[in-house]
Protein backbone atom coordinates (compact mmCIF):
# COMPACT_ATOMS: atom_id res chain seq x y z
CA UNK A 1 0.00 0.00 0.00
CA UNK A 2 1.41 3.34 -1.02
CA UNK A 3 1.34 6.01 1.68
CA UNK A 4 0.88 9.73 1.11
CA UNK A 5 1.90 12.31 3.70
CA UNK A 6 -0.87 14.78 4.54
CA UNK A 7 -1.29 17.68 6.92
CA UNK A 8 -3.96 17.48 9.60
CA UNK A 9 -4.94 20.06 12.18
CA UNK A 10 -5.87 18.39 15.43
CA UNK A 11 -6.73 19.62 18.89
CA UNK A 12 -3.49 19.87 20.89
CA UNK A 13 -5.02 18.36 24.04
CA UNK A 14 -6.35 15.36 22.11
CA UNK A 15 -2.97 14.82 20.45
CA UNK A 16 -1.12 15.05 23.77
CA UNK A 17 -3.48 12.61 25.49
CA UNK A 18 -3.39 10.17 22.57
CA UNK A 19 0.41 10.22 22.60
CA UNK A 20 0.46 9.70 26.38
CA UNK A 21 -1.54 6.49 25.83
CA UNK A 22 0.73 5.37 23.00
CA UNK A 23 -1.99 5.75 20.38
CA UNK A 24 -0.69 6.00 16.82
CA UNK A 25 -2.18 9.15 15.34
CA UNK A 26 -1.49 8.03 11.77
CA UNK A 27 -2.97 4.55 12.17
CA UNK A 28 -5.98 5.77 14.14
CA UNK A 29 -6.65 8.61 11.69
CA UNK A 30 -6.37 6.25 8.73
CA UNK A 31 -8.76 3.74 10.33
CA UNK A 32 -11.29 6.46 11.16
CA UNK A 33 -11.12 7.92 7.65
CA UNK A 34 -11.45 4.44 6.11
CA UNK A 35 -14.55 3.82 8.26
CA UNK A 36 -16.04 7.16 7.21
CA UNK A 37 -15.35 6.36 3.53
CA UNK A 38 -17.00 2.93 3.90
CA UNK A 39 -20.06 4.46 5.56
CA UNK A 40 -20.40 7.09 2.81
CA UNK A 41 -19.88 4.50 0.04
CA UNK A 42 -22.66 2.36 1.54
CA UNK A 43 -24.98 5.37 1.92
CA UNK A 44 -24.45 6.36 -1.70
CA UNK A 45 -24.96 2.78 -2.92
CA UNK A 46 -28.27 2.57 -1.06
CA UNK A 47 -29.35 5.91 -2.51
CA UNK A 48 -28.33 4.96 -6.06
CA UNK A 49 -30.15 1.63 -5.78
CA UNK A 50 -33.17 2.83 -3.81
CA UNK A 51 -35.63 2.36 -6.71
CA UNK A 52 -34.48 -1.21 -7.36
CA UNK A 53 -34.61 -2.09 -3.65
CA UNK A 54 -38.09 -0.61 -3.28
CA UNK A 55 -39.22 -2.45 -6.41
CA UNK A 56 -37.90 -5.73 -5.07
CA UNK A 57 -39.64 -5.12 -1.74
CA UNK A 58 -42.96 -4.50 -3.53
CA UNK A 59 -42.49 -7.68 -5.56
CA UNK A 60 -41.77 -9.66 -2.38
CA UNK A 61 -44.88 -8.27 -0.68
CA UNK A 62 -47.03 -9.24 -3.66
CA UNK A 63 -45.42 -12.63 -4.42
CA UNK A 64 -43.66 -13.79 -1.27
CA UNK A 65 -40.23 -15.35 -1.16
CA UNK A 66 -39.25 -17.36 -4.22
CA UNK A 67 -39.40 -21.11 -3.55
CA UNK A 68 -40.91 -20.52 -0.10
CA UNK A 69 -43.07 -23.58 -0.63
CA UNK A 70 -39.94 -25.73 -0.86
CA UNK A 71 -38.43 -24.55 2.42
CA UNK A 72 -38.14 -27.14 5.17
CA UNK A 73 -37.79 -24.69 8.05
Amino acid sequence: MKRRPVNLSLDEAVVAEARSYGISLSRTSEEAIAAAVKTERERRWKEENRAAIEGWNVWLEENGLPYADLRLF
